[in-house]
């Protein structure tokens, strides 16, 4: 087999286990059998529609099948996957579409209007719209809108059905591109993070070796695939692994707890935000949850309420820390250190390594604080077509220097202490504000603007922008809301304005964000 990619790992699962269920989705359920024949004729469907080793083939929208049948049939072509954030506005989306140079877009048919504007002043070769509804309901929808600029749209089900059963076997290795994930730049461009095949790889088998994944687990998908969180932390190890994968579309607490006891999910992830929702619901104390024994949580720390109401059901989290350009995981905290190092995102992932190095790039002892740096092969080696972005990312060529700062204790695990690059986590949502901060000085009014997170009871902390105003000018909360509104995913929008006369700077110039924090934070 050429293959030795991710395009092969359904291939060999349906030798493995053909009739076993590797998905459950509002489509029904899909064998390992009926998946790969799937993925086999779309990847053939697509080679007929020009895509080759290389070329990038974009996905926009929320958990369905479809998401998992492209990415893998891309890696069966050698060709390039690149998820979408449904979240995006259509400046973003076009963004994005432009600079991977996709020829071609898949996309839900409840986002059609969002894929339409995104992709109008594009050249691509097709979009294909997925089917919302179940398998068999496609007759009652009607015709996808028509593309632009030559364009060919058309209906998923109608592409597989046009190629070949057949099993293609390309040439890819472990070092070949298979994604490129779009991450907000803190100089307000978004980076595509490229990551191959053994990216996700290594990291799949750091899950299977740190999380004790069984072929036996189901393992229920409540957070967006297009974060690589969800695929890498939980979807593609699952299926490496040949367990059940249930896909949900969107999370909502009352149909998660639902879809745990029908389904008897034994594993589930998401943010501090998502389980706290789900132990408020009113149904938390009347649904079996017994069949759940892996409970995974990222973003930040648990907070000690929430992590006692799951306690008191006879469960307990494993947290960790890590980012798109790890693939995701960097960390872990396994459960039983859950209340002894607590505050603590864990040790190293099995094939990963972290350290804590100085502005020198010296690494530092036990309990002082520096910038958290990781190595390992889930690590990223470069951005798409940023050079610069790649070279001042990494110290000594091997180093991922993460912008996070942080300090490990005696036994070696790993507590983060500050966001070097100001990144704001919303709700499991990364913001960086040099992006919001760019397109709220497109306003005439505005001299300067500053975006600090600040703390929020449901999503942890939200955008709050600080902002002066140019003299014989006005300006408003609203109006800069308003500005950004379209723009920007809403999650970036800033949650309420500051008016101020002036901001507290550098003797160079630089806004001090941290007094910014300490006075408009609260």
């Amino acid at each position: 087999m050429q293959n030795q990619g991710l395009g092969a790992w359904i291939h060999k699962r349906r030798m493995k286990s053909a009739a076993k269920t590797a998905i459950i989705s509002s489509a029904g359920e899909m064998s390992y059998g009926e998946f790969a024949e799937r993925v086999d004729r779309l990847a053939n469907a697509l080679a007929d529609r020009g895509i080759a080793r290389g070329d990038r083939v974009a996905y926009l929208g929320e958990n369905h099948p479809a998401f998992l049948e492209t990415f893998f049939a891309c890696g069966t072509l050698g060709a390039i996957f690149v998820p979408l954030n449904t979240r995006l506005a259509p400046p973003e989306i076009q963004f994005a579409l432009q600079d991977s140079g996709s020829r071609i877009l898949v996309h839900a048919r409840s986002l059609e209007p969002l894929a339409v504007r995104g992709s109008s002043l594009l050249e691509l070769s097709h979009r294909i719209v997925v089917e919302d509804a179940p398998a068999g309901m496609a007759a009652v929808q009607t015709a996808p809108e028509a593309g632009g600029r030559g364009t060919a749209v058309e209906l998923l089900e109608e592409v597989i059905a046009s190629g070949s059963a057949e099993r293609r076997d390309v040439a890819v290795s472990l070092d070949d591109p298979a994604m490129i994930l779009y991450t907000s730049g803190t100089t307000g461009r978004p980076k595509g993070a490229l990551l191959t095949h053994g990216n996700m790889t290594w990291n799949s088998i750091n899950v299977l070796v740190d999380f004790d994944m069984a072929s036996s687990d189901v393992a229920l998908m409540i957070a967006p695939m297009f974060h690589v969180a969800s695929l890498g932390m939980g979807v593609l190890p699952a299926l490496l692994k040949g367990a059940t994968v249930v896909l949900e579309p969107k999370f909502e607490p009352g149909r998660t707890l639902m879809l745990i006891e029908k389904y008897k999910a034994t594993a589930i992830s998401g943010v501090p935000t998502t389980y706290q929702l789900l132990c408020e619901h009113p149904d938390w104390d009347k649904t079996d949850i017994s069949s759940l024994n892996k409970l995974t949580c990222g973003g930040s720390a648990v907070p000690m309420r929430v992590l006692e109401a799951y306690e008191a059901r006879g469960l307990s989290f494993t947290n960790g820390y890590g980012m798109t350009e790890t693939a995701p995981g960097a960390t872990t905290l396994a459960a039983e250190k859950s209340r002894p190092k607590a505050g603590s995102a864990g040790l190293p992932h099995f094939f990963t390594d972290v350290r804590i190095a100085d502005p020198m790039g010296d690494v530092l002892p036990a309990r002082e604080v520096g910038e958290i740096q990781i190595s390992g092969p889930n690590v990223i080696r470069e951005y798409w077509n940023r050079p610069d972005a790649t070279a001042e990312s990494y110290a000594d060529g091997v180093w991922f220097k993460s912008g996070d700062m942080g300090y490990v204790d005696d036994e070696g695990f790993l507590f983060i202490s500050d966001r070097l690059k100001d990144m704001i986590i919303s709700g499991g949502e990364n913001i960086y504000p040099a992006e919001v901060e760019q397109i709220i000085l497109e306003l005439e009014a505005v001299s300067s603007a500053a975006v600090i997170g600040v703390p929020d009871e449901k999503w942890g902390e939200v955008p709050r922008a600080v902002v002066t105003v140019r003299e014989g000018f006005a300006v408003t909360a609203e109006d800069i809301q308003q500005h950004l509104d379209g723009r920007l995913a809403r999650y970036k929008i800033p949650k309420s304005v500051v008016i101020v006369e002036d901001l507290p700077r550098t003797a160079s110039g630089k806004i001090r964000k941290a007094d910014l924090r300490k006075e408009y934070s609260n």
